[in-house]
């Protein structure tokens, strides 16, 4: 299986890191190695002095599919999830200034968190599903996927001109703005349409 994450796709996320708006997805793999292992804590890797939570709409594949057309693409999942895409900041800018990969600031041990899955029957409307995310029980992500620039389908669509998407894929859809530091000692609790689905410390 593999991760595939979407960057960049809510404005305020964007302005928020003085990023240029993209006229397509940004697009880039975390491996299966990345995912936190259930009930675990996420630990501060030590290259890094600036990680920072990103909370994440996630969309579990359930067919193998390539070249999805858009009007097809709600067939190829059943689960949307929610999840965490841990970025080690300084790292990134350091490498972009380069203009260098992402990977090592995306991609590391843990920095994959995958919450609970629901069923998209339990979701009333794909496109305009609310979420956020509490640090030590106050909201610092508050997000809508009526905000995405690009939604749920768009996404399939265009993943799967470049991969062939296959049964367990997840993709991370982009995250909303409030991305910050974690810190030792932090709780982080994932709220779907205020179910919760997942709840982790720092160390």
């Amino acid at each position: 299986m593999k991760l595939i994450c979407i960057g960049r796709n809510y404005t305020e996320h964007i302005k928020e890191l003085e990023n240029e708006r993209p006229s397509e997805p940004v697009v880039f793999l975390k491996p299966d190695s990345a995912i936190l292992l259930k009930n675990q804590p996420f630990f501060i890797p030590d290259f890094s002095d600036d990680v920072h939570h990103e909370v994440e709409i996630l969309v579990k594949i359930d067919r193998i599919g390539k070249y999805i057309d858009k009007k097809f693409a709600h067939k190829y999942y059943s689960e949307i999830g929610l999840g965490i895409d841990f970025t080690a900041r300084d790292l990134q800018a350091k490498l972009k200034a380069k203009g260098l990969p992402w990977e090592k600031a995306k991609a590391f041990d843990g920095a994959a968190v995958i919450g609970k899955w629901m069923h998209k029957n339990e979701i009333r409307d794909i496109d305009n599903i609310a979420f956020f995310l509490k640090k030590n029980d106050t909201i610092v992500q508050n997000g809508n996927t009526s905000h995405m620039l690009w939604k749920i389908d768009e996404i399939i669509e265009y993943v799967s001109k470049y991969f062939t998407l296959k049964i367990g894929d997840i993709i991370f859809t982009g995250t909303p703005a409030g991305v910050s530091r974690v810190v030792a000692n932090d709780k982080l609790t994932g709220y779907l349409e205020n179910k919760t689905m997942f709840s982790i410390t720092v160390k």
